[in-house]
């Protein structure tokens, strides 16, 4: 019998805004600005300003769609070297998370683990969350900034500033054209870092 969290049952959501959001961070996380850019900021304003409570949702399904994706590669890439992804990501994950009292509170990295964990075993995070009622303000900001330290952990582990963010795109890209993503089921069962 399936898990209820079986990512097939989960909704891919809004993963272009989550992208869009992720790689505005990055971009200033690596260009040394405290903040956005002026422009990124002006898109990511109005990306905000046009969600309703739906919208909301979605973009929260599609951060959680980057944290299966990112999870996904990382465990392919720690299993060619004989090491559990959740053993190597988790704890250097949750110790960054601690570090960041400003953006991310104390109560809301037990959760982030646990969507990480989920990811990392191949359950959709978004549906493990689910469980356990509404999002709080403070779990969507640590799910931001989860979203972010996975992709700067896989661009650090390529050389590559922009691999995360790439590879999501063009997975995508990919599996738009193959009709992979469904927005009722989510993920293809079958769906890799390849596009295979």
């Amino acid at each position: 019998m399936p898990s209820p969290c079986d990512p097939r049952y989960a909704p891919v959501g809004d993963v272009d805004g989550a992208l869009m959001v992720i790689d505005s961070r990055l971009k200033a996380v690596h260009d040394g600005r405290t903040g956005t850019d002026p422009e990124q900021q002006k898109l990511l304003d109005q990306l905000t300003a046009s969600l309703d409570l739906q919208g909301v949702h979605d973009l929260l399904d599609g951060a959680c769609t980057l944290v299966f994706m990112f999870m996904k590669w990382l465990r392919r890439v720690h299993e060619e070297h004989d090491r559990d992804v959740i053993e190597y990501v988790v704890p250097s994950l949750v110790t960054t998370l601690r570090m960041m009292p400003r953006s991310v509170s104390p109560e809301a990295i037990p959760t982030m683990a646990g969507l990480v964990v989920a990811a990392g075993t191949g359950l959709s995070p978004s549906l493990w969350r689910r469980q356990y009622g509404d999002w709080t303000k403070e779990e969507m900001t640590a799910l931001e900034a989860t979203a972010l330290l996975l992709a700067e952990h896989i661009n650090r582990i390529t050389g590559d500033l922009d691999y995360a963010t790439r590879m999501v795109g063009e997975t995508l890209n990919r599996a738009d054209r193959r009709s992979g993503l469904d927005p009722e089921l989510g993920l293809d069962p079958g769906w890799d870092e390849d596009g295979e």
